[in-house]
C-alpha cells in the first residue's frame, strides 16, 4: 500500500521525523524492490519517485532521462544538499501508518543525515557484489536502466569493468547478454560505485542497534523477510 507523502504540512499528515520508518539502504541490484514487495508493509514513494518529483525539476529535467544524466543531476543536488535524498525525505509529512517502509537511501552521507534527522528510523542494509548486481540488472529488463550508447563503445567495456568486475566475471556477464546491454548495465554499476561507496553505510550501521545487515547473495528471499520481521519484533514494532 502506497502512503501519501508531501513537503507541506497538510491536515492529517505527520512530520516524518516523528514517524517510525524502516529504510532500505543499498545500490541498484541488491534486491530492495524484491524485498519491498515481499514485506507488504505500507510504503512511501520510493527514491526514484522523490528524485522525479523534487530533484529533477530543480534542474529543469523530467523523466524519462538516461541513468547517467540522473547520476549527474543527483550528484549536483548532493553538492548543494549533502544529505541528498535523505534531506528530501526528512522534510516530508506522511499519513500515520506504522511502520512505514522507504526504498531507499544510498551512501554514507545520506545514511548519516538520516541518523541525525530521523530519530525513529530503522535501517536494513542490503549487500551484494558488483558482479551479482550486474547479473540482476541484466535479467530485470527495466526501462529505467536505459543509458545512451555509441556504436564504438565496445572498446571501453574492459576499461569500465576494471576495478568493478574480474575478467572472469565480465566474461560471465557477456555470456548472459549482448555486449551493448552488458555495457549499458555495467555503466550503472560502475557509476554508482563512483558516486556511493558501497562500504560507507556499513561504517555507520554495522553493529548499530537501529540497523540490520542482510547479505542478499547468501540469504533466500524468505530468510530476508523473516530476518526483517524478527528485527521489528525485537524492537517492539
Amino acid at each position: 500500500m502506497l502512503v501519501g507523502f508531501s513537503l507541506g504540512g497538510e491536515e492529517g499528515l505527520l512530520p516524518i521525523r516523528e514517524t517510525p520508518l524502516l529504510i532500505l539502504v543499498g545500490l541498484t541490484g541488491v534486491g530492495k524492490s524484491t524485498l519491498v514487495e515481499a514485506l507488504g508493509l505500507p510504503r512511501l514513494p520510493d527514491r526514484r519517485e522523490l528524485v522525479d518529483l523534487y530533484v529533477l525539476p530543480r534542474y529543469g529535467a523530467k523523466p524519462p532521462i538516461p541513468r547517467e544524466v540522473r547520476f549527474q543531476l543527483t550528484r549536483r543536488f548532493r553538492e548543494e544538499f549533502p544529505g541528498g535524498v535523505a534531506e528530501v525525505l526528512a522534510r516530508g509529512f506522511v499519513e500515520p501508518r506504522f511502520p512505514l517502509l522507504f526504498d531507499g537511501l544510498r551512501g554514507e552521507a545520506e545514511v548519516a543525515y538520516a541518523l541525525e534527522h530521523l530519530p525513529k528510523a530503522l535501517f536494513v542494509v542490503l549487500q551484494a557484489r558488483e558482479a551479482t548486481r550486474l547479473k540482476r540488472l541484466l535479467s530485470r529488463q527495466d526501462a529505467f536502466d536505459r543509458v545512451e550508447l555509441r556504436p564504438e563503445e565496445r572498446a571501453e567495456l574492459e576499461a569500465l569493468a576494471e576495478g568493478v568486475l574480474s575478467p572472469e566475471e565480465l566474461e560471465e556477464a557477456l555470456a548472459l547478454a549482448p555486449w551493448e546491454e552488458v555495457l549499458a548495465k555495467l555503466k550503472i554499476v560502475a557509476e554508482e560505485k563512483r558516486n556511493y561507496d558501497p562500504l560507507g553505510p556499513l561504517r555507520l550501521l554495522e553493529n548499530h542497534p537501529q540497523a540490520l545487515i542482510l547479505d542478499t547473495e547468501r540469504l533466500s528471499l524468505s530468510e530476508e523477510v523473516e530476518a526483517v520481521k524478527g528485527f521489528l519484533r525485537q524492537l517492539g514494532l
